[in-house]
């Protein structure tokens, strides 16, 4: 079925967690990124269109400013964020830039998707930039973000992105193979859901844990963007993109994952 939904699909939005995009020492693992643009670019030569949405600013601002690690201090938080903001799109630009492609940055608020005008000019810029055969590569504005603003977790954004621009696929790349039962990381017994309907049913029969380390989302926010698309009428995939070329092997059905069907 994930195979089947990639290759029907035209419009996909991929979002891509901190834990999937930092290496085990908690910085930036290029060559995760790419391997990344080289399958985009070739879904891209397939006819298809993506957009990204990319957690990561916090882990590139501290493989800059190491001395920050420890501050927790709201100002050195966001200062991180603005420092790793451009750290971040320069490596993802380098990585797609191999493949002879350009990508463009959209940082988004809460605000922007309550405000009619602005959310008319955010789907005017995606088309445009989609159809210029440009990756946008899509962020919350951690720099200015508080609490009234803040949408809060880059799953949402994901998932409020591809209802934005009419996508026909969501895909969520964690440090997680999909959907279990239980929390896999602490019982290796856990069974994994490869298929989700009714995801309020799923809820009531499932341990949901703790967000990781990096993200500020666990699978409880997961389950919230697949819900909301499914509202829409968009399918998504939750799969492990800590796995070797993720996307070539769920297009060709090689790796499992959970695809939430409308």
């Amino acid at each position: 079925m994930i195979a089947q939904l990639i290759e029907e699909s035209r419009k996909i939005v991929i979002k891509i967690g901190s834990n999937t995009l930092a290496g085990k020492d908690g910085k930036i693992n290029f060559n995760f990124l790419d391997e990344f643009a080289q399958q985009s670019s070739s879904l891209i030569k397939k006819g298809k269109q993506v957009i990204l949405v990319s957690s990561g600013a916090q882990i590139a601002g501290l493989s800059t400013m190491d001395k920050w690690a420890r501050k927790k201090d709201i100002h050195y938080r966001q200062a991180l964020c603005a420092v790793g903001q451009v750290e971040l799109m320069d490596a993802w630009r380098r990585a797609f830039s191999r493949f002879n492609l350009h990508i463009a940055q959209i940082l988004l608020t809460r605000d922007d998707f309550n405000d009619s005008k602005r959310t008319l000019n955010m789907r005017n810029t995606l088309f445009t930039l989609v159809d210029e055969g440009i990756i946008p590569i899509i962020n919350e504005n951690d720099t200015v973000s508080v609490e009234e603003i803040k949408i809060g977790d880059n799953d949402t954004l994901a998932a409020r992105s591809a209802i934005l621009w009419s996508a026909d696929l969501l895909i969520l790349l964690s440090d997680i193979g999909g959907l279990y039962d239980k929390n896999p990381k602490d019982d290796p017994q856990a069974k994994l859901l490869e298929e989700v309907r009714d995801i309020e049913e799923v809820r009531k029969n499932i341990i949901i844990g703790e967000s990781n380390s990096f993200g500020t989302g666990g699978i409880a926010t997961k389950l919230d963007a697949a819900a909301l698309v499914q509202s829409y009428g968009i399918p998504a995939i939750l799969a492990d993109g800590s796995k070797p070329r993720c996307i070539e092997a769920l297009a060709a059905g090689n790796q499992k994952g959970t695809v939430f069907l409308i």
